[in-house]
């Protein structure tokens, strides 16, 4: 399968580096010890993780080992990637609440018997001070400076903490004490795995290939997707919570979800992406529950989502009206022209004669990041893509 595995991930992978050393390997028929870092900065994985989890997956299937490290050390300094300000410092006992939650989710995907799980402080949480300047000499401060947010930052003269110089270097040693043959990861750690090699190399190693892939956007439709922006669909919410989540996200990523997180390929990704959009979004949220919950699961809740939204006569084809974070009910009426004034949005929701996602309101509350179905009376709906 070496052959069919690396096509897949040429499909799938934004960036290869380095590309023909790693078809190499697959196609000779090495056994490579694969590596994904996960920081646990809050409890539970969601869909986005799906993207990279299925890559490794398709590795053990091809009799690879998975090394996966947990962050427990990393953790506390905090990812300084796609940040524009310094990480909160995080105490233990959250990053172990968070750990145990990984652990327990991260069997819906990967195959325990071809998967050893490693925290990284075990080697960092060891290291003296002669280890650590030893490390930091491996590499320049200019190097670091060069990835794109900390430039940024400089740029913007906003503050970049010491301690956050320290995350590419303890993320790449990682590398050396597992001996990654391999390292996945999203578009935004490109940096962080290049150095890696670097680091690699500097203690007299063969530097690992590298694979990225694209970032999930929330149901928000703009940002990646997160716990902390709250546009994340959880891998062990319920099915109902799934399907209905799945269903808020904006037309315009259904294709992207389904090529990414739906596990579907071939004829049947293609019969889906020929279909409607609502039918197609009905599919895909249909097919995550299947895969995170089962096919009883996933009939129950599509069921459950037609008898409270979809029967209730809301066409096939509803104007969108695109707007940002936050925006309260009546503001969001009198923009896109459901209302002609505040006092007329108000008297509407007073009048019990404004739905939201097919739930009657009374009151002006903030709209939720996502797609968002307002119906005014019978006949007038908007479909609001708060971002």
């Amino acid at each position: 399968m070496s052959g069919e595995l690396f096509e897949r991930l040429r499909k799938r992978a934004v960036e290869i580096h380095v590309e023909d050393h790693l078809r190499a390997r697959l196609e000779r028929g090495d056994s490579l010890r694969v590596k994904l870092g996960l920081d646990p900065t809050a409890p539970d994985l969601h869909v986005g993780h799906l993207v990279v989890l299925d890559v490794l997956r398709a590795f053990q299937d091809d009799g690879h080992t998975v090394v996966l490290i947990v962050g427990d050390f990393t953790a506390m300094i905090g990812d300084p990637s796609g940040r524009s300000e310094t990480r909160p410092i995080l105490t233990r006992d959250q990053i172990d609440a968070a750990a145990r939650t990984y652990l327990d989710q991260i069997h819906l995907v990967l195959d325990r018997d071809q998967l050893e799980v490693r925290r990284n402080s075990e080697w960092l949480g060891e290291m003296k001070g002669a280890d650590l300047l030893r490390l930091l000499g491996k590499a320049t401060l200019q190097q670091v400076l060069q990835r794109e947010d900390f430039a940024d930052r400089l740029k913007a003269s906003s503050p970049i903490g010491a301690h956050e110089i320290l995350y590419p270097f303890n993320q790449a040693f990682d590398s050396v004490a597992i001996h990654a043959d391999v390292e996945i990861g999203g578009t935004d750690q490109l940096f962080n795995l290049l150095f890696g090699r670097e680091i690699q190399k500097a203690y007299e190693q063969e530097p690992q290939d590298i694979a990225v892939f694209p970032l999930l956007e929330g149901t928000d439709g703009s940002m990646k997707m997160g716990k902390s922006l709250g546009n994340y669909i959880g891998l062990t919410e319920p099915a109902e919570e799934i399907y209905g989540k799945t269903m808020s996200i904006p037309d315009t990523l259904i294709e992207k979800y389904l090529r990414l997180v739906s596990g579907l390929e071939g004829p049947d990704l293609d019969a889906v992406l020929a279909m409607k959009p609502r039918d197609a979004k009905a599919a895909l949220a249909r097919q995550l529950v299947k895969r995170l919950h089962g096919d009883e699961a996933a009939a129950r809740a599509e069921a459950d989502f037609e008898s409270k939204f979809r029967k209730r006569e809301v066409p096939e084809e509803i104007p969108e009206f695109e707007t940002g974070f936050p925006i309260r009910l009546v503001e969001a009426m009198v923009k896109s022209g459901l209302a002609k004034s505040n006092a007329e949005a108000k008297r509407l929701v007073e009048q019990r004669g404004v739905k939201v996602d097919g739930t009657v309101v009374t009151g002006d509350d903030p709209l939720q990041p996502g797609s968002v179905v307002v119906q005014v009376g019978k006949r007038r709906w908007v479909r609001f893509v708060v971002k």
